[in-house]
C-alpha cells in the first residue's frame, strides 16, 4: 500500500465521522509527511475559521506564544504580508517594538508579547485572504500547529477529509 493509499485511508476515517482522539495527532503527522502542503494548509484554515476553535487572533496568538524566534518572525512577516500593501505599516505600528517596520527578525519577535499579536491578528481577520495566507504559513510548520491540542486537530482531519 502506498503512502497516498495511507494517508486516504486515514482521512476516510474522519469523513465518516470516525477517527479517533487519541490517534489523530499520529494522523495528522502522517499527512505532514505526505508533502501535500496545499491539504495541510486547507485543514488549518479549517482550525482557524471552525466555530469549534477559538477565534483567529487567539489562535495565532498561542501558535505566536509557541512558536521559535524565526518561527515568530515568520508569523508577523506573513500577517503584515497579507494585508494591503497601504495598510502593512499601520498594522504593524500597533505592535509594539516593530516602530511600524514591516519585516520583523527573530529578535524583534521574540521580544513581542503574544497578547499584541493576538490584538492585531483579531484587528485584520476580516482582510481577504488573511487567514488563508496565514494556513499556508502554519502549514510549513505542522509541529507548531500541533500545539492547539486534540480538539484543533479533529477539525483539522475532518476539514481535510471533507476536501481530499
Amino acid at each position: 500500500m502506498s503512502l497516498l493509499d495511507d494517508m486516504k485511508g486515514v482521512l476516510a476515517q474522519y469523513a465518516s465521522g470516525g477517527g479517533s482522539a487519541a490517534s489523530v495527532g499520529a494522523h495528522f503527522d502522517q499527512v505532514a509527511q505526505s508533502g501535500n502542503s496545499g491539504m495541510l494548509a486547507q485543514g488549518v484554515s479549517e482550525i482557524m475559521r471552525s466555530d469549534q476553535t477559538p477565534e483567529f487572533g487567539n489562535l495565532v496568538g498561542q501558535l505566536f506564544a509557541n512558536g521559535t524566534a524565526d518561527q515568530k518572525a515568520g508569523m508577523l512577516n506573513a500577517l503584515i504580508a497579507a494585508v494591503p500593501a497601504d495598510q502593512r505599516a499601520k498594522l504593524a505600528a500597533m505592535i509594539p517594538g516593530l516602530g511600524g517596520a514591516t519585516q520583523v527578525t527573530g529578535a524583534q519577535a521574540n521580544a513581542i508579547p503574544p497578547s499584541a499579536v493576538t490584538n492585531a491578528a483579531a484587528q485584520v481577520e476580516q482582510h481577504p485572504n488573511v487567514i488563508d495566507q496565514m494556513s499556508q504559513f502554519y502549514a510549513q510548520h505542522p509541529a507548531l500547529v500541533k500545539t492547539l491540542g486534540t480538539a484543533a486537530l479533529m477539525v483539522a482531519m475532518r476539514g481535510m477529509s471533507r476536501r481530499r
